[in-house]
């Protein structure tokens, strides 16, 4: 009876913090739109919206949270202190450890203290964006300030910062009230970008390669693209209010439906119920989103057809998720701002093992259920397997359209139930459901991948001059190229400008 009493007074407590996390998204949306409409950079300085965004982020944060709202000024006010004191040669360094150890010790004392096994809107959801950006920025200052030019990649070269921030501004790019809440990540520089007004700036170069002048373009209205994603996550809320509670992934280790289902009954039940559990996630990230856009953070630039993208700072791609016809393609459209992070925090800079580090960085990050581990851990094993299948045969299968419209189909089915298959862990959290799942299927994904890198080579390539290991990760240098557009240039279609222009670094002209 002790046990039922705690179980509904947690529940309660979830539904609670849940309700006031999409109360407080709601309020920061009326207030993204009045930050564009009263606080616009043309009206106002930049220090009053940095002033202005902090605060109201902090008002949020403790709306919400309560005194552990706290843990953000602390994390964010102590890893600034590092960067100050230790100097841009290691502050990097020490402000990676410092941020993502503060973020674990938090997690396991939510987890192991406090609230096993709840998927509560809880203050280490926050934590975590806010390592992000810790991170993110201690090194692309130390690229900015201490690297030499030549040795930086194209995209650390863009994104490098030439100047220490003020700790107003360090705080306001932590914990404005666009991002505290669900993020997602942005760089530094864009966010910089923003506030100061500069977003619409576009540079344009003739084919020469000469700088044109400088075209200052009309501040474009996000209102269709906040509608549309507003749609979306009506959507989405109703689907997971509807349909989710119906379909609960714990049924795929329930002994009745083990032993009486099918192995194609309880292969598409897997499927559909790790698609039902997905819609939360939409909701919550879409919304995000459309809070930045609201308050005129996001904007792209054009398509070719002269219609605003609203996308640069977007964390997923629905309709890429759903019909991704391989494990890499779901990947390099979900949470699309924290692949990033990763690689450029941790794949392009490890000396040795960079996918195996990768995938270990991302597990720590989030957080300290055993369930995560083993769902990265299959992660691995899944995207080399699908990574030499896809490398080996799919060249026989594209030369014809209708027999390549059947290998669609059959990798669509297939990337699917791979996904649903790894990722079972993750939402049961546990080490002894997890197992309970994977021994009722013998294992059969795992032991398929094996054989499958028995028998087929993986194509491997050099990364550079450095001695790194040569399978590329998951989020592929397609998927970096695309957001490095996203996150560093804009394109035009204005017929003002030579139709041979090339898109360039806006930062080039951002004076640090």
């Amino acid at each position: 009876m002790l046990k039922r009493n705690t179980e509904e007074l947690k529940e309660q407590a979830n539904k609670e913090k849940t309700v006031n996390f999409v109360v407080c998204q709601l309020f920061a949306l009326l207030a993204a739109i009045w930050f564009r409409t009263y606080l616009h950079s043309s009206k106002t300085s930049p220090f009053i919206r940095h002033v202005v965004a902090t605060l109201l982020g902090l008002y949020l944060a403790l709306f919400c949270f309560g005194w552990y709202a706290l843990h953000f000024v602390i994390q964010s006010g102590i890893s600034y202190y590092i960067m100050i004191v230790i100097g841009v040669e290691n502050m990097h360094k020490y402000c990676f450890v410092f941020a993502l150890g503060y973020l674990t010790v938090c997690q396991i004392t939510r987890v192991y203290i406090f609230d096993y096994g709840q998927y509560s809107a809880d203050f280490s959801g926050p934590m975590m964006i806010i390592t992000q950006k810790i991170t993110s920025l201690a090194f692309e200052i130390h690229d900015g300030m201490f690297r030499k030019n030549e040795d930086l990649t194209p995209s650390q070269r863009c994104l490098a910062v030439r100047r220490m921030p003020s700790l107003l501004e360090y705080l306001s790019y932590n914990c404005n009230f666009m991002g505290i809440l669900a993020g997602p990540l942005c760089s530094y520089k864009d966010y910089i970008t923003f506030i100061e007004g500069r977003s619409y700036q576009l540079q344009q170069s003739e084919a020469n390669g000469k700088e044109d002048t400088k075209y200052e373009q009309t501040d474009p209205s996000p209102n269709i693209a906040v509608a549309q994603k507003l749609l979306i996550c009506g959507l989405s809320l109703f689907f997971h209010m509807t349909i989710t509670k119906t379909l609960p992934v714990e049924y795929n280790i329930d002994d009745n439906f083990r032993a009486t289902a099918s192995w194609p009954v309880r292969f598409f039940y897997l499927y559909v119920s790790l698609m039902a559990a997905r819609p939360k996630y939409y909701f919550a990230w879409t919304l995000a989103d459309a809070i930045n856009n609201a308050a005129g953070f996001g904007f792209r630039g054009y398509d070719k057809n002269g219609v605003t993208r609203w996308d640069l700072i977007s964390n997923l791609r629905i309709q890429q998720i759903e019909f991704s016809t391989s494990f890499k393609m779901f990947l390099d459209n979900w949470n699309i701002q924290t692949a990033l992070w990763l690689k450029r925090v941790c794949y392009e800079r490890a000396t040795f093992s960079p996918t195996i580090q990768t995938f270990i960085l991302s597990a720590i990050w989030h957080g300290v259920y055993p369930g995560y581990y083993l769902t990265f851990l299959t992660g691995v094993l899944m995207t080399l397997a699908a990574r030499a299948i896809r490398n080996n045969i799919r060249h026989y299968f594209v030369e014809s359209p209708a027999v390549k419209v059947c290998y669609d189909i059959i990798t669509w089915m297939a990337t699917q139930i791979a996904i649903s298959y790894t990722v079972v862990p993750f939402v049961l959290l546990s080490v002894k459901p997890s197992f309970t799942f994977y021994s009722s299927c013998y294992f059969c994904l795992h032991i398929a991948s094996i054989l499958v890198l028995l028998v087929f080579p993986l194509k491997r390539t050099q990364k550079g001059s450095k001695k790194h290991e040569t399978i590329q990760p998951v989020w592929s240098k397609t998927l970096e190229e695309e957001n490095l557009l996203q996150k560093n240039s804009y394109s035009t279609t204005n017929n003002s400008f030579s139709q041979k222009q090339e898109i360039t670094c806006r930062y080039q002209t951002l004076k640090q």
